[in-house]
């Protein structure tokens, strides 16, 4: 073992590095073999001996597997692993070697060998050393053979995984995912007290598994990565421990756990709006992006009951692909949106509640019928789909001509009342027409109509569906443009009314009378406005009476209290000139006016 430290990495205070320590600063170039250059403030030289390879370095925590040797200045050795043979493992961070060493290590690369010139005080400082007198500088010439990294899960050493081996891609589970793994838990002594079959164990994540410390774990993981993790009590079974079960032994009370994991893999489960009502478990991942809104999706698929039942099949047996448009209400709306976040080969289960699927009514569908209230489930392959052509791959005329087609087809769902899909038609349309520099000169009018036409038309939706704020600022887009348009005023009138902005309702109405004094709605909205604000203003003059007649009926209580407080004043100085002589009181007080009380 190495010598006894004389300053520990944390030791080493923020203001000395501005850098992490030992971290090389990212400006500098890398060294070059035999080039030598100091890494941090503290006064630490590295010399590259023989490059590394990857780029990844250790880091705190982490723990590495080096040769070292020690030597003063002059070449006098004090300590060397090599004498042993065995490579020495070091934990980065806990203080087993000095703290100019551990800055050095997590400079390198795997494979890399150095040469660190430590100064006294990130080495063994004034108390010196076996064989390092007081205040000398020292060097070690390191080997980095290889490093396990080590996480700390809870941030408070309760959980700690050392990555064994890294898993693949960049993914890691959620709480939704189910996860297979394979595990061996040990307790400090070596003894198994429980084990998954071979083949692994699946459970969801957000139902948890074994002890509270093994679904955090998991969190961290990614596919095929194993992992040896040590699980404090408090993490794992506390002061109760766990009876023997399954012909396994008991976990003691207080017991550390040493748990040998593997995570096999994971499936991926969405939800999918957000309110646990739509759940997508990806069965295979699909690849590229996933469709869009108006795509043409080609699927197949099974529908089934929670308790089995088989309802409608479709795309299997030799029968064609089931073929619908994203958002277009051809499917029922779970499935529709789950499609909607699906990739090309992707195949998923979606679990879709009532509300998303076929509601409170009885579907007869190709071979059962769906009862009621019934949550469904469907094994869906989303095979391909035809993207709706962006506006980036349209020219001009192309643009125009989609947004026109879209504000149609808002028009018609508008006409049935279907305002929240006509809304998404309305925004489509102008997402064709919204960059105005694309448009040539003799383009540009019926741009603008196409712009206009759309704000007013999603205003409509917006008051339709109560969404107010929404509707002025449609209508605002509007009025920027055209300053008289009588619709637009119109419509924001009945907004501001919506959000009891009755003056700039107000306003609105009367810029628009001036513009088209006998348009007959908006002569009844205005007549309409007079008596709300009628009805307004009688509301404010209770509120306010109500107010004031509380505030004079607390003043005429004071003024009576003040009054009996000064004749019982009276009272007691002519008791003290005569004990039987009695004078009746007789109150002073004017009685509170009548105008204030609320009589109402």
């Amino acid at each position: 073992m190495m010598a006894p430290k004389d300053t520990d990495i944390s030791d080493i205070e923020d203001d000395d590095l501005e850098e992490e320590p030992g971290e090389e600063i990212e400006s500098a170039p890398p060294l070059e073999a035999c080039e030598e250059r100091e890494i941090n403030r503290m006064g630490l030289k590295k010399k590259l001996i023989k490059s590394g390879s990857g780029y990844e370095t250790p880091a705190y925590n982490d723990e590495v597997i080096v040769h070292y040797v020690g030597a003063l200045v002059d070449g006098t050795q004090f300590v060397s692993s090599r004498d042993g043979g065995e490579p020495s493992t070091i934990k980065i961070g806990h203080g087993q070697v000095v703290a100019g060493l551990e800055c050095g290590i997590i400079t390198m690369r795997r494979g890399e060998t150095a040469l660190f010139t430590v100064p006294p005080n990130m080495a063994y400082g004034a108390s010196g050393a076996p064989g390092v007198p007081p205040d000398f500088e020292v060097r070690f010439e390191v080997e980095l053979i290889s490093w396990f990294s080590v996480i700390d899960v809870r941030k408070d050493g309760g959980v700690m995984k050392k990555i064994l081996s890294k898993g693949t891609g960049n993914d890691t589970p959620g709480d939704l995912d189910e996860v297979t793994v394979k595990y061996e838990v040990m307790l400090v002594d070596g003894q198994v007290v429980a084990k998954t079959p071979e083949e692994g164990l699946e459970f969801c994540v957000k139902d948890g598994h074994l002890c509270p410390a093994l679904p955090r774990v998991v969190k961290t993981m990614r596919r095929g990565e194993k992992a040896m993790v040590t699980v404090e009590p408090r993490y794992a079974f506390k002061e109760q421990g766990r009876s023997a079960e399954n012909g396994f032994s008991a976990i003691p009370p207080n017991a550390t756990l040493s748990i040998d994991l593997e995570l096999i893999s994971f499936k991926s489960v969405v939800d999918v709006l957000g309110y646990m009502s739509v759940l997508k478990k990806i069965l295979k991942e699909g690849d590229g992006p996933s469709a869009n809104e108006g795509a043409v999706a080609r699927v197949r698929f099974s529908g089934l009951l929670e308790d089995g039942t088989l309802f409608e099949k479709k795309g299997f047996d030799g029968d064609d692909l089931f073929e619908f448009v994203i958002d277009e209400e051809q499917v029922i709306y779970g499935l529709d949106r789950a499609a909607a976040t699906m990739k090309k080969g992707e195949i998923s289960i979606v679990t879709i509640k009532p509300e998303y699927g076929f509601g409170n009514i009885e579907a007869e569908r190709d071979l059962a019928i769906v009862p009621a209230f019934s949550t469904v489930v469907y094994e869906l392959e989303m095979v391909d789909f035809t993207k709706e052509e962006e506006s980036w791959e349209m020219d001009t005329h192309e643009r125009i001509k989609a947004a026109e087609t879209k504000k149609e087809e808002g028009n018609v769902l508008y006409k049935i009342g279907k305002y929240t899909r006509a809304a998404k038609k309305y925004d489509k349309a102008m997402d064709y027409v919204r960059e105005d520099d694309s448009f040539e000169d003799n383009q540009m009018k019926l741009v603008k109509a196409l712009k206009v036409s759309c704000w007013l038309n999603n205003g409509a939706c917006s008051l339709k569906l109560d969404e107010y704020k929404g509707a002025i600022n449609l209508c605002s887009k509007v009025l920027n443009v055209e300053s008289q348009n009588v619709k637009a005023l119109y419509r924001r009138a009945q907004a501001y009314m919506g959000t009891s902005d009755l003056d700039l309702a107000e306003l609105d109405l009367k810029k628009a009378l001036e513009v088209d004094p006998q348009n007959r709605e908006v002569k009844a909205l205005h007549k309409t406005l007079k008596q709300m604000q009628i009805e307004s203003n009688k509301r404010d003059a209770k509120l306010f009476g109500n107010m004031f007649s509380r505030m004079r009926k607390d003043e005429c209580m004071g003024s009576k209290k003040l009054k009996l407080e000064s004749q019982e004043k009276e009272k007691g100085k002519e008791g003290a000139v005569s004990m039987d002589m009695e004078t009746p009181s007789i109150s002073t007080a004017q009685p509170c006016d009548a105008m204030w009380v609320d009589s109402s």
